[in-house]
């Protein structure tokens, strides 16, 4: 278990998180908007120019050297996207001081490199590097053409842009290809002013620390203005359509069926936890429904298995089929589905889920990255949901719940990428 303790500084949110399992401390910052077309492919790039130099430390050798300075220190840029929101994560990992012979004030000076990275970029002529520019557009670029060559990936990506066509949730996290050319230095930095004063930021330490101290050094530090807060509708909000059957074809081998469906429940829900068991015996886990009868008895997958995005009311099942199967697939998937909503399932099945459910929590807040992923769905969603009442919840769940959240669950857009006419026949 983990204590949190959250205080809000200006705004800031600081979330502190004191514990004596690591001899590491761990910092983490994270910058939350709504998903939008104009602006997901500069929110993007941002991350990535802001990490290759700051004012003090103007190439990233130099600023990767002084990381090395503070004893091996690491950071780390991503982005995420948890319902209609883009999320732009730091993390900076550094040993305790404690542990050390030389007691350097290493949080302070972690913390001190944030703010640095954060509010004195390397900028030339009132605005970022345009040769820094350059180069992260031509990674993130790479980055968006590797999607297609990953063909698992692809299908993943091409099923949410067809299920949500027209909203937000169907944007990529790593922005357009098309928009990156229109995109300068100037532009970029525009959109970082705006970003630092519109964003929902949140701050999380992790570690052996003194709260009181963290806390003095953080309000020293960052000073961002107040936030009206960018809280979205539920992300639940399109009425029951058609169900949709798109099939692409390219050079592919091994055909990927994937299936999007509409849960009608998020992390907000009471039957939350249901649809957390109810997932793990149909689609999420070695022992589920969708792994022993699609991939095991029948033999017709190379993988087959369900997960639930918590903040949309998505579930997507991803499958890798022979192409001739797959009208079969569709059936056996569709069964499964059909069963859980029946019923059909063992009381040792609720069982062996909900422990590994618990082990599978048990093991995420093992690390201080997990940690911050568990706290901060409670930022994202309007509903508190402190650890324990996590393991309380799972643990409550019963066989009519299942049910019950299995009935709410509707079919919406079926996905699948294959090879070209002609071939194999």
């Amino acid at each position: 278990m983990f204590q949190e303790q959250i205080e809000q500084i200006q705004g800031l949110r600081l979330h502190l998180i004191p514990t004596e399992k690591y001899k590491t401390n761990t910092i983490v910052f994270k910058m939350k908007a709504p998903l939008r077309k104009e602006d997901v492919t500069l929110r993007a790039l941002l991350p990535y120019v802001l990490q290759s130099a700051t004012k003090t430390h103007p190439t990233m050798m130099q600023l990767r050297s002084y990381l090395d300075d503070l004893y091996g220190a690491t950071l780390h840029v991503d982005l995420m996207k948890k319902g209609e929101y883009h999320i732009i994560t730091f993390r900076i990992d550094i040993a305790n001081e404690k542990f050390l012979k030389d007691a350097a004030p290493l949080l302070s000076k972690a913390l001190e490199l944030l703010h640095e990275i954060l509010f004195s970029p390397l900028l030339e002529n009132g605005a970022f590097s345009t040769k820094i520019v350059e180069q992260e557009k031509r990674v993130l670029k790479q980055k968006i053409q590797s999607i297609f060559d990953d063909k698992m990936r692809y299908a993943n990506l091409r099923l949410v842009q067809e299920m949500y066509k027209g909203e937000p949730y169907a944007l990529d996290v790593h922005g357009e290809l098309q928009d990156m050319d229109q995109i300068d230095a100037k532009r970029l930095y525009a959109y970082y002013e705006r970003a630092l004063k519109e964003d929902d930021v949140d701050l999380y330490v992790i570690g052996d620390v003194d709260i009181a101290e963290v806390k003095t050094m953080v309000e020293r530090l960052f000073s961002f203005s107040p936030r009206k807060g960018n809280a979205l509708n539920d992300g639940i909000r399109k009425t029951k359509a058609e169900v949709k059957e798109i099939i692409e074809r390219q050079d592919v081998k091994q055909g990927k069926l994937n299936i999007g469906y509409r849960t009608n429940v998020t992390y907000n829900d009471d039957d939350y936890y249901a649809l957390q068991v109810w997932n793990g015996i149909f689609g999420g886990f070695s022992h589920s429904k969708l792994f022993i009868n699609v991939r095991e008895k029948a033999s017709l997958a190379y993988y087959a298995a369900s997960r639930v995005e918590s903040h949309q009311g998505f579930l997507m099942v991803m499958s890798g089929i022979e192409p001739k199967n797959y009208e079969r697939a569709v059936k056996i998937i569709n069964e499964q589905m059909e069963a859980m909503k029946k019923g059909d399932f063992t009381d040792e099945e609720i069982t062996q889920t909900k422990a590994v459910i618990r082990n599978q929590l048990l093991e995420t807040i093992d690390t201080p990255r997990g940690m911050v992923e568990v706290s901060y769905h409670n930022v994202i969603a309007q509903r508190k949901r402190p650890f324990h009442e996590w393991l309380q919840g799972i643990d409550a769940v019963t066989r009519d719940q299942i049910v019950q959240v299995a009935k709410k669950i509707e079919l919406d857009t079926i996905y699948f990428l294959t090879e070209k006419d002609g071939e194999n026949q």
